[in-house]
């Protein structure tokens, strides 16, 4: 977790800052990237196993994460090309955790029991040896040790060739399709939580405008799209008096609302917490364009409220946001 924080924060030119949640976060991700290979040992991905070359998959979700990694070689040996250590970590933890572990993962469970188990394990068991193959000069140690657990190998992790992974596995279709699904499901999730959905609570969805592209894309995806949305019913008309509409690619949707959370009194607590929001980041701003604060206050106490201040700011656009949202519910 040290060794890839320093990476991640080894920007050109400036000082690197001890950030010690920076660390802590790191090391989840090592968490991650442990439990992906754990999950892919209890679903018989390593049985037999050795290093292989790139597997031949039909599946949709197994295309098109072959075509992620290629993605991501290309990114990491860019930034290693110019030394830029923090651009390379950056790409591979938004490739280990952003795509595999968030989710090829989920993606894979329904294919496991179905026809396209086998090819699901063999694209599972090559993608996470180029996990393990890329991250190894980052944090050498867990992945030492998970490559040495992992099937049968020839040679330890450390000796293994850097992979070449051909940009020809980059499939336009699978990657279509995969960018709607995620991007429905990230709308709907993040639609949820910005109103308080409670977590467990499934909700209906209504496809109001879609074209053929995009309802077959829908339909060939819905018991994915139903899972890991917390959808209850699909149906396809008119969007109902409060409805949140949510965008997809070809396609608009309406997630109902109507009875499922109390609208005044969330609008009442989101409206409490800019209130309250408006203030800090009121202060902030006047500490900020003190000339006395920006001259004798030391520059990681400066750059640390500036980091506040930004991080207030975002949190007023999420909440303005949603705040928009649930005034479109009347």
């Amino acid at each position: 977790a040290l060794r890839f924080a320093n990476a991640a924060m080894a920007s050109l030119g400036g000082v690197l800052k001890f950030d010690k949640q920076r660390i802590a976060g790191y090391r989840n991700f090592g968490t991650k990237l442990w439990n992906a290979c754990r999950f892919a040992e209890m679903n018989g991905v390593w049985e037999n196993h050795a290093t292989s070359a790139p597997p031949t998959p039909q599946a949709t979700a197994n295309r098109w994460i072959m075509g992620e990694a290629a993605k991501a070689l290309a990114e990491v040996n860019a930034a290693l090309e110019t030394y830029r250590f923090d651009t390379a970590a950056d790409a591979l933890y938004k490739f280990v955790w952003g795509k595999v572990c968030d989710w090829y993962v989920e993606f894979a469970k329904p294919l496991f029991d179905g026809p396209q188990a086998q090819e699901t394990r063999q694209t599972m068991a090559w993608v996470l040896d180029q996990c393990m193959i890329l991250l190894h000069p980052f944090t050498p140690f867990i992945t030492e040790d998970l490559w040495s657990t992992t099937g049968t190998r020839a040679k330890l992790l450390v000796h293994t060739d850097w992979p070449t992974i051909p940009m020809s596995l980059i499939d336009p279709e699978a990657d279509r399709e995969m960018h709607f699904v995620t991007t429905l499901i990230d709308e709907i999730r993040s639609a949820r939580a910005q109103v308080h959905v409670p977590v467990g609570l499934k909700t209906d969805l209504i496809a109001t405008a879609l074209t053929p592209e995009a309802r077959a894309t829908f339909t060939r995806n819905a018991a994915l799209i139903h899972r890991l949305a917390r959808v209850e019913t699909f149906t396809e008309g008119p969007a109902p008096k409060g409805a949140i509409t949510l965008p997809a690619p070809g396609a608009t949707f309406a997630l109902p609302l109507q009875g499922v959370i109390d609208i005044a009194e969330e609008k009442s607590r989101l409206q409490k917490t800019m209130d309250k929001l408006a203030k800090e980041i009121t202060g902030l701003k006047s500490r900020l364009n003190n000339p006395n604060f920006a001259a004798s206050a030391p520059k990681d106490v400066v750059d640390e409220a500036n980091a506040n201040l930004a991080a207030r700011e975002d949190e007023q656009a999420k909440l303005q946001s949603a705040l928009t949202r649930l005034a479109d519910l009347g």
